[in-house]
């Protein structure tokens, strides 16, 4: 059986976490996470292109589901789906262990960076017409994050929100 996502992510932490904070010390934080942002979504975006091209699947909220059960397993994520159809997949996430495992390292900022802003990279890699917004998060200290991805309307530019 293969790593889960979230444990994969506390592997990463130890690791990413010292790496991050030394180039805050050297670059100033902005610059940074400037860069930390452009190196992990590039990789990201790339993983989302590959996740929907495999999946083959025209139905957005299957094939949005099926990559966050991903993320949700091993009890990693509570949440709630409040809309699903062909074009819409919109969910709530309640209880987040990711945002647990940050908090208790004292580190949400560096959790918020390294692992929610890869939501967003990830939709990109799902094509021009998948749109992910989100307002909040628990990382950040909301009660919930919401998710709401849809399917923009043809020539639309419209993109993401954080």
């Amino acid at each position: 059986m293969s790593i889960s996502v979230i444990e994969q992510a506390k592997i990463q932490a130890q690791v990413l976490v010292p790496l991050v904070k030394a180039l805050h010390a050297e670059l100033g934080e902005a610059r940074a996470n400037a860069l930390v942002r452009r190196t992990l979504g590039d990789l990201y975006r790339r993983f989302g292109e590959e996740f929907w091209h495999a999946k083959s699947e025209t139905n957005l909220a299957a094939a949005v589901s099926s990559a966050f059960k991903t993320y949700a397993r091993d009890d990693a994520l509570a949440y709630d789906v409040i809309d699903q159809n062909q074009d819409v997949f919109a969910f709530d996430v309640k209880r987040c262990a990711y945002a647990e495992f940050y908090k208790a390292l004292g580190e949400p900022e560096l959790g918020f960076l390294l692992i929610c802003t890869a939501d967003f990279a990830t939709a990109q890699g799902f094509g021009p017409d998948i749109s992910l917004t989100r307002t909040q998060t628990i990382m950040q200290g909301a009660d919930h994050c919401d998710f709401r991805y849809r399917r923009l309307p043809d020539g639309s530019n419209e993109r993401e929100h954080e």
